[in-house]
């Protein structure tokens, strides 16, 4: 038996946990898209972001009905609503570019491999919220260095972007990269987040 699975965790974590291993999830198979891209696999980034999505729905249904919680409420809420705005656009960057027909370069794998890493930390980070929240607000600031990685690559991109053009294909295909560039700064945005309001959730328990 794992040394970490001795006692019973608390709901609200265990619910965190599961979200946060969906988010980790859908990043590996939005990676796997990115470096070989199927149907198969956007379809089951979407089937992943639904799993996650009823997960999160039990979670708000269980604060609602529950007076005293582990951590502030709050923070319960402000968790969960930044992992899920991961994997949303985890989602909306593998449609966008099955639906767009955007072929993935060295900047797009670059960036969700970085996110990848970062989801991978959140999701640590959360499993030792409970018991070994020292250890939990490590894998929070590795995700925040990772996060500012990934933005270090996409103003890389985006520098790289706006300086090719040279016809109207180049225009129309600066603007598609552009898009998916975008989605996935917002899931750094919103990692970055996670990985704070985790933070902040071991400044009050310790």
């Amino acid at each position: 038996m794992s040394i970490f699975s001795r006692k019973k965790r608390d709901r609200f974590i265990e619910l965190l946990v599961k979200q946060a291993e969906y988010a980790e999830e859908g990043m590996q198979k939005l990676l796997a898209y990115v470096r070989e891209p199927s149907e198969a696999i956007a379809q089951s980034v979407t089937a992943i972001e639904k799993e996650a999505d009823e997960v999160r729905r039990v979670l708000i249904d269980e604060l609602n009905r529950t007076f005293v919680t582990p951590i502030d409420r709050e923070d319960i809420f402000a968790l969960s609503l930044t992992i899920d705005d991961v994997l949303d656009y985890a989602e909306s960057t593998v449609e966008e570019m099955y639906m767009l027909d955007v072929q993935p370069n060295a900047y797009i794998e670059r960036m969700v491999s970085l996110l990848t890493d970062a989801a991978r930390e959140i999701h640590m980070g959360v499993m030792r919220l409970e018991d070994h929240p020292s250890v939990a607000n490590e894998h929070a600031v590795r995700a925040k260095a990772l996060e500012n990685r990934m933005e270090t690559v996409y103003r890389e991109a985006i520098a790289n972007l706006f300086s090719m053009p040279r016809d109207i294909d180049h225009v129309v295909q600066m603007l598609k990269l552009r898009e998916i560039y975008r989605h996935l700064s917002n899931a750094a945005d919103r990692g970055d987040e996670a990985a704070n309001v985790l933070g902040d959730i071991v400044v009050k328990k310790i």
